[in-house]
Parts: C-alpha cells; sequence; structure tokens
C-alpha cells in the first residue's frame, strides 16, 4: 500500500508527513527533488504538467491531494485525478477550503468547490477536509507589543496545522471507514484577535494589544512585499468575510475522528513564541 503526498514541501503536507510517523509506505511528489523531505520516496513531477505524473502515480493506492491557491488549482486537481484513475489509486483524501460552495465569498473558496464536485464525480473513493484558518497564518503577526491582523473583531474557529495534519494521517491510514466523508476542521474555540491579544499577554506575561488593519491596508502592503496580485486579492477578499464572522464556527470533526480535543490558541502561542513574536 502506498500513499504519495502532494504539496510536499509545503506547511500543510509537512505536517502531515511528519504525523504519518513511519514513511515507508509513502512517497512525495515534488518539482525539484533537491527540496524534497529526506526519509521518504521521491518522485518527480508536477501537478501542472500531466505528463509528468504516470511514473509518479504508478502503484499508488491513496492520495493526499493538495493544490496550490490560484486560479489554475482546478486544472492541477483535474490532472491529478486523470493521473490517480489511469494508475488504479483506490482512495483521494483532498485538502479543500473552509466554505468551499459556488456562493463562497472568495474566490478560492468557489474553485474549491468546482474541484469538490470533480473529485465527487470522479468514480474514485474519496474523502474531502475543508479546515479552517491556519494557527500559522498569525506567525509573525505582533510586533513589539502589538498583534496586527485584517479581521477586524470577526470571531474565527482558528485551527493548529499540526492538527490538520493529524486528522488528515488519521484518515490515510484508514480512508476506507471515511469514504464519501465532507470535514469541516476547526480549532476548539471561535475567537477574535482581540482574544488572541489577551491569550499572547498571558504567554509573553507583557501586555499585548490588537490592532485592525483594514483589508485594503493589508492587500496593499501584500503586494509590497511582493506577494502576486492575486494571492493578495484573495486574501483581502477572506479578511472582508472573516471581518463580518463568516468564519464565527467549530465543529467536533477533529475530535470525533482522532478522540482528542485539538490545540488551543493559547498551546498554540506558548509553542511558537518566537515565531509569533521574531522581533522580541
Amino acid at each position: 500500500m502506498t500513499i504519495l503526498i502532494t504539496g510536499a514541501t509545503g506547511t500543510v503536507s509537512g505536517a502531515v508527513l511528519r504525523s504519518l510517523g513511519d514513511l515507508t509506505d509513502v512517497r512525495v511528489l515534488v518539482r525539484d527533488a533537491a527540496k524534497a523531505p529526506a526519509g521518504v520516496e521521491v518522485a518527480v513531477g508536477d501537478l501542472d504538467d500531466p505528463a509528468t505524473l504516470d511514473a509518479a502515480f504508478a502503484g499508488v493506492d491513496t492520495l493526499w491531494l493538495l493544490t496550490a491557491m490560484g486560479p489554475q488549482a482546478p486544472h492541477a486537481s483535474m490532472n491529478a485525478l486523470w493521473a490517480a484513475r489511469k494508475a488504479g489509486v483506490r482512495h483521494v483524501v483532498r485538502l479543500s477550503a473552509i466554505g468551499a460552495a459556488h456562493d463562497a465569498p472568495t474566490r478560492n473558496g468557489r474553485l474549491h468547490a468546482l474541484s469538490d464536485v470533480e473529485l465527487a464525480a470522479s468514480g474514485l473513493d474519496w474523502t474531502v477536509i475543508r479546515p479552517a484558518f491556519f494557527m500559522q497564518n498569525l506567525l509573525g503577526s505582533v510586533n513589539g507589543d502589538t498583534l496586527y491582523g485584517g479581521t477586524g473583531e470577526g470571531r474565527i474557529g482558528l485551527i493548529d496545522v499540526r492538527d490538520i495534519g493529524d486528522f488528515a494521517a488519521a484518515v490515510l491510514r484508514d480512508p476506507a471507514s471515511h469514504k464519501g466523508r465532507t470535514y469541516t476542521l476547526t480549532g476548539p474555540a471561535s475567537i477574535s484577535l482581540g482574544e488572541a491579544a489577551t491569550a499572547l499577554t498571558e504567554v509573553y506575561g507583557t501586555p499585548i494589544a490588537y490592532q485592525p488593519v483594514a483589508p485594503d491596508d493589508a492587500y496593499r502592503s501584500m503586494l509590497d512585499a511582493g506577494l502576486r496580485e492575486w494571492d493578495a486579492a484573495v486574501t483581502r477578499e477572506y479578511l472582508n468575510a472573516y471581518s463580518g464572522n463568516w468564519g464565527d464556527l467549530t465543529t467536533t470533526a477533529f475530535t470525533d475522528v482522532t478522540g482528542r480535543p485539538g490545540r488551543s490558541f493559547t498551546e498554540f502561542a506558548k509553542d511558537h513564541a518566537a515565531e509569533l513574536r521574531p522581533a522580541a
């Protein structure tokens, strides 16, 4: 039984690999072999180029499908599904997006909805995972004694990426029991960034204030930092949605599958203090 991991050099798939533990039955798909994680079988290929995928998918039973955010994401997902069908892959576990739907408030959510529907109609066994806003998105957001964020006073069911990794690993190790399921993953509590600042005050032992950043200002800052315009614009769409409490929800899916509660924001902050507040 072979599990193929796509997006292997990224944050989420990296967490999945760590959570899988024993990698003897795992293969990673990368565009550049020199950047592949150590200690695992490597296949070189590109989801944007279907001609590169046949060898990478050969002998694979279960696929972890993660596509990079962007207007080409449905194209990459389509190519992966076609390669999976040709190779006889049995089950696809797909990382989608929170609130993915044809009427989602972001282009990213609407594009993921297209790929989710395509997977469900593919004839392959499937599971879809839709995680909430990552706690790791806040790394580097504390400057001195201030937490900066673009979600206004909106409450969000923030989730630690490590929990996404643990959840995905549980599904990948026993995919049959999750056939045809769509899981919305959140952390254990829905909080505002103002409440996150209060938690950081406790972690650091010094007052941390929250400074909201207008989504338009965040958009310009992202462009100034070199982010692609599409990515910056879609991030602004998310910030506007979150500011209106679009992300104010929690689910029990993580605990239902793993048998334990998800990590709280305070746990995350303690474990990532140096990255959250690099200037301290």
